[in-house]
């Protein structure tokens, strides 16, 4: 995503918990697409280091006494395209979970999306500015999920922020939209939810298009809804999955998988033949 608006001349920067990691990244963005591409060390799960990044290392705004003197990297520049994308996540059985691992994916997922777009939002507010927020949701934060409990919890928490700030702050000049993919592999995903490789075969044999997503399609998806051609697109997740929702969610969905075009034509005349008899009785 960061590398897809860069190349369309967005001044980016990017957040992490491991420095030398955002800025190596920011570092081969820029090489890679000639933008101004900075990175910062960040936990989105610490309000007050949110707040000290965004008044002050990227806004160059006054901030309280910690982020003072802090060397802007935009002076004066609120963000005004914010993609909250920080997310944790791990395959386990519900009842094998602490409550420390359910609060570290909720205080990441959902708290940290709501401290950064806090912090962003009353900065351009400040400003009289406007500003687009946009969040990485997932399929099953509407149908929830076995075994992913604390995410389905997190994302579905997501999803009633974007849909609530869209209502209350869609006067102020603020739009919130969000995306749900489906499986598409990374590392830093798939390393968690299929550390094993077995899932990955079967996630795609059950899509209707028969494969995983890419990256690429969801940078275009977030490209667009961040962009003005969306500008009046406010309160909505946008699945990206290959139509999978869908698939699972109807009934008899999974009956194309069981029956050939020869026991197809046999159905079709037990059905003609009911028909007939109902009506005989009739």
């Amino acid at each position: 995503m960061a590398t897809h608006l860069a190349s369309l001349g967005a001044d980016v920067v990017i957040a992490g918990r491991r420095e030398h990691v955002v800025k190596d990244t920011a570092a081969a963005i820029s090489s890679e697409t000639g933008a101004r591409v900075e990175g910062i060390s960040l936990d989105v799960r610490d309000a007050a280091a949110v707040r000290s990044s965004i008044r002050s290392t990227i806004a160059g705004m006054d901030g309280d006494d910690e982020s003072r003197g802090a060397a802007a990297l935009f002076p004066g520049r609120t963000p005004d395209l914010v993609i909250n994308n920080a997310a944790g996540n791990f395959i386990s059985p519900t009842e094998r979970l602490s409550t420390n691992a359910f609060q570290a994916i909720m205080n990441t997922v959902l708290v940290g999306s709501f401290n950064v777009t806090l912090e962003c939002a009353k900065a351009l507010m400040e400003q009289q500015k406007r500003g687009t927020f946009l969040y990485t949701t997932t399929i099953y934060a509407e149908t929830g999920s076995a075994y992913v409990v604390p995410s389905a919890c997190a994302k579905a928490g997501v999803e009633a922020l974007i849909k609530s700030l869209a209502a209350e702050w869609g006067s102020k000049g603020m739009r919130f939209v969000g995306v749900a993919p489906g499986p598409i592999p990374t590392e830093g995903a798939f390393s968690r939810l299929d550390p094993e490789g077995k899932f990955e075969k079967g996630l795609a044999r059950r899509n209707p298009t028969g494969r995983l997503g890419t990256k690429e399609e969801l940078a275009n998806l977030v490209t667009f809804l961040m962009s003005d051609y969306a500008s009046w697109i406010n309160g909505e997740i946008v699945a990206v999955d290959g139509g999978e929702k869908r698939a699972l969610a109807g009934e008899f969905n999974i009956v194309g998988d069981m029956v050939s075009e020869k026991e197809w034509d046999q159905i079709e005349a037990a059905v003609r033949a009911a028909n007939a008899k109902s009506k005989g009785k009739k």
